[in-house]
């Protein structure tokens, strides 16, 4: 049985809610074969990050060569990458060894707990480094940062989206999470999406969930999208795909911890040992 590879350039979350540690669950569920560069130790929990060490660059760099040269991935995603000098190598690096498959950037920034995950003088480098993506992910905090403006209604969302888009070149998949929330309908409130393309500019609504179980949600949803286009799926399609595990996930959570819970990558699965 061959399963398909992907690669996550991502952090480590000692909690297990986020970084490498969600991607690799995600991958997993979703029947793909993860794979890693770790690029920064986190001592964190569900209440926030008391301390980070980066990786050196050239072991970044070494980990993605090594991953890229010998087996056959099918599309990456990257996540924390902390440091000006380790996006760099992440950036040379992937460039070098990669041919073509679908990079999913998610310009991480700030952690849930609003933890800082990326060096100020890196944010430059961010904007040079999303260049090289298929699709990147931001946040709505993320995407004020990128285009140093405030974004508070539906329509500066959607100019955020064709703006990045134009900034970069790649696709994007802005979300709204809980600052932009619908009006209640009888399915009750949702959040919107903005999905911007070449060929067009899509909302998407997904349901409403409480911030309390949300942990490594975009960590998640970026590998999820990962691995269903590893697994084939068009852009598109990955979104969707991404967005329905990522809601089961939540909906499903184990309600861990004290502070921001974590998700429940395998809601799926059902135990072996049931």
């Amino acid at each position: 049985m061959t399963l398909p590879v992907v690669l996550t350039i991502a952090g480590s979350d000692s909690g297990g809610g986020a970084g490498i540690q969600a991607d690799l669950k995600t991958f997993q569920a979703l029947g793909c074969f993860g794979t890693t560069a770790i690029t920064a130790i986190t001592c964190q929990n569900t209440t926030g990050v008391s301390a980070v060490q980066a990786i050196d660059p050239d072991i970044v760099a070494g980990q993605i060569r090594d991953v890229l040269v010998d087996l056959p991935v099918a599309a990456a995603k990257t996540g924390m990458l902390f440091s000006m000098d380790i996006m760099d190598a992440v950036r040379n690096t992937w460039k070098k060894y990669a041919t073509n498959q679908p990079l999913i950037v998610d310009p991480v920034m700030v952690a849930s707990s609003g933890d800082r995950l990326l060096e100020p003088d890196a944010e430059d480098a961010l904007i040079e480094f999303l260049n090289e993506a298929t699709l990147i992910t931001p946040n709505l905090p993320e995407a004020e940062v990128i285009l140093n403006r405030s974004i508070d209604t539906l329509e500066a969302m959607r100019d955020a989206a064709s703006e990045l888009h134009e900034l970069t070149g790649a696709a994007v998949l802005l979300k709204g999470g809980h600052r932009l929330v619908q009006n209640e309908t009888k399915a009750g409130k949702s959040v919107i999406d903005v999905l911007c393309t070449e060929e067009k500019q899509e909302l998407l609504e997904f349901p409403l969930h409480s911030e309390k179980n949300t942990h490594g949600t975009g960590c998640t949803l970026s590998a999820a999208i990962a691995a269903a286009m590893a697994q084939g799926k068009d852009l598109h399609q990955a979104v969707h795909i991404a967005r329905e595990f990522i809601d089961g996930a939540i909906a499903n959570a184990p309600g861990l911890g004290s502070g921001t819970g974590p998700l429940n990558h395998l809601w799926k699965q059902k135990s072996v040992l049931a």
